[in-house]
Formats: C-alpha cells, structure tokens, sequence
C-alpha cells in the first residue's frame, strides 16, 4: 500500500533561491531513494522550520527511508525531527485528484 511520510523540523535556513542552490545535491541523492514516488520540499521561513512530504509504494520504504535521514539530520545538527506516517486510501485519493 502507498504510504505517505510527513516530517517537519526546525530550520534556520536558507530559505527560497538559497536553500534551492544549497540542496540541490541532497535532493537528486533523495531522488534515488528505494521506494521513493516523489517529494514536496516545505518551508517555513516565519516559523523557522523546513521538512518535506514523500509519497512511498510502501510502508516498509518509508520507514527505512525515515530512520535514515532523522540520523543524517542529527548529523546536520537538527535538535528534533518530527514525522508521521500514513496510510494512502488512494480510491478516494484519486477523486480528489491526489497524485497517487
């Protein structure tokens, strides 16, 4: 079942063009990820807080996919790594035009 990750954390930038150029090399190395469908990047520049939505195949992908990159942004000095994983129902995804 495709599985839906949401994580979220505080950020003190960059933001917009600047965090574009800075993680340019992060996000095709994500691309490449096992599992992955696709990735919405966030961010809060008010809030301080960046993070991103992932669209898996599966639950397992996600999950392994989360336990890796908490650790790598612990290791980029992110204090707190907040995340949340669900289940897509994709029938009613799709009449809504959810992208599943």
């Amino acid at each position: 079942m495709k599985t839906l990750l949401q994580i979220d954390f505080p950020f003190d930038g960059p933001f917009g063009n600047e965090m574009t150029d800075a993680m340019k090399g992060l996000a095709e190395s994500i691309a490449q990820e096992p599992g992955l469908i696709w990735k919405v990047w966030t961010e809060n520049a008010d809030n301080r807080e960046a993070g991103g939505i992932y669209l898996f195949e599966d639950e397992a992908s996600a999950r392994a996919y989360l336990d890796m990159h908490s650790a790598r942004l612990k290791e980029f000095g992110v204090p707190e790594v907040n995340a949340k994983v669900f289940a897509v129902n994709e029938a009613l995804s799709a009449i809504d035009n959810g992208p599943v």
